[in-house]
């Protein structure tokens, strides 16, 4: 069972992650380990060529883990990247953008994850990244 909710987490899109509020990020689904996220289609994210800017994608992927890592550990903020990595495989569409996320790893201190983004049916992005947990106190 997730230590987090979709409505606790869209919760801190909104007042905590001003970043990702602005875009229309919000958190689909949650389970333990796993989470979908949604960036909706906007003009503003497109780049010249008329793509999502590559940047938008991987901002809905670090928001995806960022998720993934509290279904696990519960509302600890100061999880933070330590490690990111995107392969962009094709164009996406003009539509929204879901990203789904999960565990590979948890540890003491560091977390290993990994997303998915599709545009549709198609994955037109991969990311893993690593997430550093603070010690409790």
């Amino acid at each position: 069972m997730s230590k987090i909710n979709v409505e606790q987490f869209n919760n801190i899109i909104i007042a905590e992650l001003p970043w990702a509020a602005e875009s229309g990020i919000y958190l689909r689904d949650i389970a333990e380990g796993n989470a979908s996220l949604v960036l909706p289609y906007d003009d503003k994210s497109l780049r010249p060529g008329g793509s999502i800017a590559g940047p938008h994608m991987m901002m809905l992927a670090d928001a995806c883990m960022f998720a993934v890592i509290l279904s696990m550990i519960g509302e600890v903020k100061l999880a933070v990247t330590t490690s990111f990595n995107i392969n962009f495989l094709r164009k996406p569409s003009d539509c929204e953008l879901v990203a789904k996320g999960a565990m590979i790893k948890l540890g003491k201190r560091l977390a290993v994850m990994e997303v998915s983004i599709y545009s549709g049916d198609e994955i037109v992005a991969h990311a893993t990244g690593t997430y550093s947990i603070p010690p409790t106190p």
